[in-house]
């Protein structure tokens, strides 16, 4: 393990280059954030996992799509260098890209696909986590693995670094190189589930009254984001969560990471959603507290031999502190569309990472209703929705790198990741079946590795699916797929609850 850490750490130094195919006319400095992740406990690579419902041709047609859409795009045709004449400042500089550097279809022996290729798929991905993009190159790479597994007839592996952009971006940014399958000249449509802090209700209300609740949404708004950022500063100073088994060691986030993913069906979540008046990613949160809490449960009992009637106690300390780390993306939606369009045509879209901190608390206990999980997830995210927080902690972010420059923030920032437990997303995927240049999807999901928490979790819904993704430290949490397991097993409890006590109406 120490030679994976030293390998990784070496290769993070800045390069330079005189390739005379770069043109420095288009040269434009990195952003404060991009160069963050360039820092060693910052390194953070991207990963967007795509199963295919075919064989994946690996000759000529993803080169020509390529060369035709991702590569358009500016970041992904650039190489990222230091200029020693201005203090080693950090520039994007166009360069000719070779798709064959980039493309990788590795030979594979059938004698290690005869056990399990589910196995072999998740061994390679694995192993793809101790490695890091080459700088001296357009910092991406896409992986074509035609084998079959469980659940699809082959896997394509992206792998983008986290200086090109942030994750709800890049992810966009890959559903824009797909079509409809049903109409192979339209782009995914993308559900949106925006709402107003106040409800629509307030509107009607008139004269006092309405100034009234102005007022007090105001000072809610105002009290919260004060509360927020308070516990924010403190958790950058001193305010650690517990030490649980989940919660990473130092020096975690240069250990590979196990990714492992289960598709639920979509459906089920929405039926708990409609009847509970919920978002999707309310369900989903309250879902991944109900999973860890059992999981925990668990792990908090091992050792003790009473022929399994441990997992039906509460083994759990009373008071856990349990927090995530959920990372929002500040700029305003760019749309696949527009980021299609930006590809082929030319025009221009924002982008890069402009990303606010949020610290979301868990609370991690053994419920006799199952319904709790899910009311008491609702009930912390509709008041984190009414905070500035997001907002505050970039401008924070920034300010620390304005004043104290790329070493001191990057340590700050670390620390405040290191003092919570875990990192979650849950972003919205295509309402319907897409194709990825050509080839059916049968689902999609993301993650990431380089980062310093041992535990990831990702949603991503596509069609009628919901993928659940983790991306975990094995030094820390050895049985993924028990933890995922306790994921779909809360699910399916909390929807049974729904249905037994007549809450649906379907």
């Amino acid at each position: 393990m120490k030679s994976t850490i030293r390998q990784r750490k070496q290769s993070l130094k800045p390069i330079e280059t005189k390739d005379k195919s770069i043109e420095a006319s288009e040269e434009e400095p990195l952003s404060p954030s991009s160069r963050l992740f360039h820092e060693p406990n910052f390194n953070v690579h991207v990963l967007a996992i795509l199963g295919m419902k075919t064989r994946i041709s690996t000759e000529q047609a993803p080169r020509e799509h390529l060369a035709n859409t991702l590569l358009k795009h500016p970041r992904f045709s650039s190489l990222q260098v230091v200029d020693e004449e201005k203090g080693g400042e950090m520039k994007w500089v166009r360069t000719k890209v070779d798709l064959d550097q980039h493309i990788i279809v590795p030979q594979i022996d059938e004698q290690n696909l005869k056990e399990s290729p589910d196995k072999f798929v998740e061994n390679y991905i694995h192993n793809l986590s101790k490695t890091t993009l080459d700088k001296s190159k357009p910092m991406w790479d896409l992986h074509l693995l035609n084998i079959k597994t469980s659940d699809a007839e082959a896997v394509a592996i992206f792998r983008i670094h986290h200086s090109l952009g942030d994750g709800t971006s890049l992810i966009s940014l890959l559903l824009a190189c797909t079509r409809q399958t049903a109409d192979p000249n339209k782009v995914p449509t993308i559900h949106g589930n925006k709402k107003s802090l106040i409800d629509s209700s307030e509107h009607s209300n008139k004269g006092l009254r309405r100034y009234v609740t102005k007022i007090w949404s105001f000072m809610k708004l105002f009290w919260n984001t004060i509360v927020d950022v308070l516990m924010f500063m403190s958790t950058t100073m001193f305010l650690k969560d517990t030490n649980t088994p989940i919660k990473g060691r130092p020096g975690s986030e240069s250990n590979p990471r196990r990714f492992v993913y289960r598709t639920v069906s979509l459906d089920d979540i929405k039926l708990v959603k409609n009847a509970l008046n919920m978002t999707v990613t309310d369900v989903a949160l309250g879902v991944t507290q109900a999973g860890l809490s059992i999981y925990l449960n668990r792990r908090y009992g091992e050792g003790k031999k009473d022929g399994g009637e441990t997992e039906k106690n509460n083994n759990l300390p009373k008071n856990i502190r349990l927090r995530s780390t959920i990372l929002m993306n500040l700029r305003p939606a760019v749309g696949i569309q527009a980021l299609a369009d930006m590809m082929e045509k030319d025009t221009e879209a924002k982008w890069g990472n402009w990303i606010g901190f949020v610290l979301f608390p868990l609370k991690v206990a053994l419920r006799d209703d199952p319904l709790d999980y899910i009311r008491e997830a609702k009930a912390t995210i509709d008041r984190k929705k009414n905070s500035l927080e997001a907002f505050y902690t970039f401008s924070i972010s920034e300010l620390a790198l304005k004043i104290f420059g790329i070493k001191t923030s990057s340590s700050i920032s670390h620390r405040t990741i290191t003092n919570t437990t875990m990192c979650f997303s849950c972003l919205p995927g295509p309402q319907e079946e897409i194709c990825f240049y050509g080839h059916p999807l049968a689902y999609i999901a993301p993650g990431s590795y380089g980062q310093p928490h041992a535990l990831m979790i990702n949603c991503q819904s596509y069609v009628n699916k919901m993928t659940f993704v983790l991306s975990v430290d094995e030094s820390v949490i050895p049985d993924p797929h028990q933890l995922l397991d306790d994921l779909v097993q809360s699910l399916k409890l909390i929807k049974d609850a729904v249905i037994e006590r007549g809450l649906c109406h379907e």
